[in-house]
């Protein structure tokens, strides 16, 4: 029985470290093209980012590419890395949850992805009242100004959460890339441990920082739709128990 378990571990492991690899730059491009809207609000305000938005649904939120590019790619990722984290061997440990790549990717994973994924799409396409199914069309960046506006610490803590995590995640997950799949054998090309912190910084000012100040100037933007249209975003908020705390 042992004997089977090692190697059931020995053959697993090296199949699941490539799939969560392989599925990471699909999740990578996902969220830059997704995260573009809310940073270009800092040039154009809610309009642009809606703009933006309805561009970025064509490659991520078709019929096909929502669950090839998104939901799978994150679902192969996440159960690739829980599997493995559970089959490492104890003279092999996973890493420690409480590590940044650990922690940022479980808290995005358990907690904060699914408030967001549910509110932001799956709550806005129920049918019945008040929501009636609040259109593509209709969902802009005024539903997020309305959560921005009607909840700002519960939306700040989620959007913020959400941001940063997923920043600091992709940041440690891409120097693990570079170093297994680019960096030559002698190391002369690897992202060295020493550095970390800079990557760190560098991918917090590339990505967070402009996201969290386009949310900002949003927040401070007036809603600009129709008072029943901004009554059935409350309305999509509140099916979330989040928002009814």
């Amino acid at each position: 029985m042992l004997l089977d378990l090692n190697k059931l571990r020995a053959n697993a492991l090296p199949i699941l470290t490539k799939t969560a690899h392989i599925s990471a730059p699909f999740i990578t491009t996902f969220l830059l093209i997704h995260l573009s809207a809310p940073a270009i609000a800092n040039l154009g305000g809610s309009s642009l980012s809606s703009q933006t938005m309805l561009l970025g649904r064509e490659y991520y939120q078709g019929a096909l590419s929502e669950p090839l590019l998104i939901l799978g790619p994150l679902t192969i990722h996440a159960l690739s890395s829980t599997l493995k984290r559970l089959l490492s061997p104890p003279r092999r440990p996973p890493r420690r949850l409480t590590h940044l790549l650990s922690l940022t990717g479980y808290a995005s994973l358990l907690l904060l992805l699914p408030i967001h994924y549910l509110t932001h799409r799956a709550y806005p396409t129920l049918s019945a009242p008040p929501i009636l199914a609040v259109g593509p069309a209709e969902l802009d960046y005024e539903f997020v100004k309305t959560g921005l506006q009607t909840w700002p610490v519960r939306s700040w803590l989620l959007y913020a959460g959400l941001v940063l995590s997923t920043t600091l995640h992709a940041v440690d997950g891409m120097t693990i890339l570079w170093n297994t799949y680019v960096a030559d054998a002698d190391g002369d090309w690897q992202w060295k441990r020493s550095a970390r912190q800079g990557r760190i910084v560098l991918g917090l000012g590339a990505v967070a920082v402009p996201v969290l100040t386009g949310l900002y100037a949003l927040a401070r933007e007036p809603l600009m739709t129709f008072a029943s249209l901004a009554s059935r975003y409350r309305a999509v908020f509140l099916t979330s128990f989040v928002y009814r705390l």
